[in-house]
């Protein structure tokens, strides 16, 4: 939604992501932004369409002027979500029975008119035209039915829609030769397959890949909390659902959670075996394989279940006991070609740490310290909260603290912090001076642990 630092098209460019380049979230109005959590309580209009006739036409070419020569990079945009409906501009459209966007209401004739972003689209898109002709422009509208009553589709190359698969046939059938993808979806099958079973949507994008600060829910929330991976970048059960989706090489994960009184299958399922026992427990797998079975120390306790093209999840319900479960997914002749294990856990009792980075830089490199809590048998205590403390010897300093618990109000800079689901980030960073570095974790009752980091 805005540009980004240069490193990180950089990084793009060397791993090979596809970049849609974005100028801004705001035009000449302002939007609502919400204070007391999103979509909650009172919003503000603070933002940047106060000096928006000064800059933008600069910001815009500049930014192509800047990231021209990033081969990540494939798309230009020239605004994320500026026609909401009724926030700011309104259109006698928003009155019509058919729209499924009435946002803030039907149609306000004292609102801006939506046609004016119509005619800013064509001057935005000339500037990005009058750097570089080598790559489309593109807009990500968020209010599709009063766009379509504007100049702005027809300004841009290529047209995102947000949230809005269900314009995807109506709008290809009224406008063949529009080229549409979706520039924001949610992470659910249906999104997918609206994409995926139409060969006039090129793609999509999810919000969000990662969860992140900011856009919080009401208290307690430090953040948004839909990603696929979460604040530690540690992928997330919707993640491996994403996967099971996305990925051409076998793929398979299990998640539990109790019996749900009102039937459903959730992607956000955790890979959790500690219940009470007897009680009834649903078991997700996500796969792409054609079929699988549940084993419970080794003994079949999921029959063989096919793929559910519908909902993308194969289930079992069945009696908790302790163990290692596992899911085998097989092919379509029963060969196992993918599995995944959860094991019941005991009581906290260690930590253990490792390092992405044993050796680093001296001038302000950054290495992740991985902290697990343990039982007494090694397996991981995915319902370990313990408080872990880092004291740190050494040319470095302790950047943070990151247990990716989205209710974890606490600061998250100083050197201690809860573990969430067993397992704690810490980002340790050089000073400047060569030297071993020693790391050490320690939590009451727990046996602590230390990593050795070496700065060159």
């Amino acid at each position: 939604h805005n540009p980004q630092a240069p490193a990180l098209y950089d990084v793009c460019d060397r791993i090979g992501f596809l970049v849609m380049d974005e100028a801004s979230d705001e035009w000449e109005f302002p939007k609502r932004k919400w204070i007391e959590g999103w979509n909650k309580g009172t919003p503000g209009f603070d933002g940047t369409y106060d000096f928006f006739e000064e800059w933008i036409d600069r910001d815009v070419t500049d930014m192509v002027r800047r990231d021209r020569n990033h081969p990540s990079i494939f798309m230009w945009s020239i605004g994320n979500e500026v026609d909401y409906p009724n926030d700011p501009y309104s259109h006698p459209v928003l009155d019509g029975s058919t729209i499924s966007q009435p946002m803030f209401g039907g149609y306000n004739p004292e609102a801006p008119n939506a046609e004016r972003i119509g005619k800013i689209a064509k001057r935005l898109a000339a500037c990005v035209r009058s750097v570089d002709t080598s790559r489309p422009v593109t807009g990500a509208l968020a209010g599709v039915v009063m766009s379509n009553e504007t100049e702005y589709p027809e300004a841009v190359d290529v047209v995102g829609y947000n949230y809005t698969e269900d314009r995807y046939d109506t709008d290809h059938a009224t406008y063949p030769s529009r080229i549409i993808y979706g520039s924001e979806n949610r992470s659910d099958i249906d999104a997918w397959y609206a994409a995926r079973d139409r060969d006039f949507i090129f793609g999509q994008f999810i919000w969000t890949g990662t969860d992140y600060l900011g856009e919080s829910g009401i208290w307690p929330a430090r953040g948004f909390y839909t990603g696929l991976l979460d604040f530690g970048s540690f992928p997330k059960p919707r993640g491996h659902f994403r996967a099971s989706l996305w990925c051409e090489n076998p793929v398979a994960y299990i998640g539990t959670y109790p019996k749900p009184r009102r039937d459903y299958l959730s992607v956000d399922a955790w890979d959790t075996w500690n219940y009470d026992d007897g009680e009834t427990i649903r078991v997700v797998c996500y796969t792409n394989q054609p079929q699988a079975r549940l084993l419970l120390n080794g003994k079949e306790v999921g029959a063989m279940k096919p793929y559910n093209h519908k909902s993308g999840i194969i289930h079992w319900d069945i009696p908790y006991a302790p163990g290692k479960l596992t899911v085998e997914a097989c092919d379509n002749d029963g060969n196992v070609t993918a599995g995944y294990d959860i094991v019941t856990s005991g009581r906290p009792f260690a930590l253990k740490a490792s390092a992405d980075k044993p050796i680093l830089k001296r001038d302000k490199a950054t290495a992740h310290v991985f902290v697990d809590i343990l039982d007494d048998d090694g397996n991981i205590v995915t319902l370990g909260d313990n408080e872990i403390t880092c004291t740190i010897q050494g040319p470095a300093r302790l950047l943070g603290l990151e247990g990716c618990n989205n209710s974890d109000m606490s600061d998250y800079t100083d050197n201690r912090h809860r573990a969430y689901r067993g397992r704690l980030l810490a980002y340790i960073q050089t000073t400047g001076e060569p030297g071993e570095i020693t790391v050490n974790f320690t939590s009451p009752l727990l046996k602590g642990t230390k990593v050795k980091l070496t700065a060159e």
